[in-house]
């Protein structure tokens, strides 16, 4: 071929708990709004501290009973707005300085979680129906690194999609850019599809 799309995309980073793959999809999820609705009216927890477990959270308690939002530090990184938000919800509320130690499983299927306080190395289980992890993506450029120009692992391409290599375009997740949806990474689909047409 005369022209190459890279369209390898990103994966959700993992907790790296003990039965977190095998519990994925048994109330273990990365994608809030692919799965919140199987949950209404239950109990989650949202692990994470950035604008997407933020907003993750928001979203959840619009269906859900509860929703604890566990976070490994003193304070978010998200945006100050969504904080407020977070913290004005009366079916939200936040750990701070915890981590998830452990997943319990009854009948196949997530039942509690056990949580750990960095500051006191307190323990304590908490009963929920479901476990939301949003602690950011993994782009999958590893075997492509060395052909083309990356950043942090993304491939370094603008809204054009060209590569650092002339006739290799990217696509989707996998590039540099602010918003990582669907939508965008059809668009972005469209863009180098395009662009390797007029480059033939």
């Amino acid at each position: 071929g005369k022209t190459v799309v890279f369209a390898t995309g990103a994966n959700p980073r993992k907790l790296g708990i003990p039965g977190e793959k095998e519990l994925t999809g048994l109330g273990v999820s990365y994608c809030a709004h692919c799965d919140g609705m199987f949950y209404r009216g239950k109990t989650v927890a949202v692990v994470g501290g950035g604008d997407t477990a933020l907003q993750d959270a928001l979203f959840l308690a619009n269906s859900c009973h509860h929703v604890t939002l566990i976070h490994r530090r003193d304070e978010f990184r998200g945006e100050a707005r969504l904080v407020e938000q977070v913290e004005k919800r009366e079916n939200i509320s936040i750990l701070y300085s915890h981590t998830v130690e452990e997943l319990i499983a009854e009948n196949g299927e997530l039942s509690a979680i056990v949580v750990k306080d960095a500051k006191s190395g307190e323990m304590k289980t908490m009963t929920l129906d479901g476990l939301f992890a949003a602690v950011g993506q993994a782009p999958q450029s590893a075997p492509f690194a060395s052909l083309v120009a990356t950043q942090g692992g993304y491939y370094d391409a603008g809204e054009n999609c060209l590569s650092s290599f002339p006739g290799v375009f990217v696509a989707g997740d996998g590039r540099v850019k602010s918003v990582r949806q669907l939508t965008t990474a059809v668009g972005d689909g469209a863009v180098a599809g395009l662009a390797a047409c007029q480059y033939v």
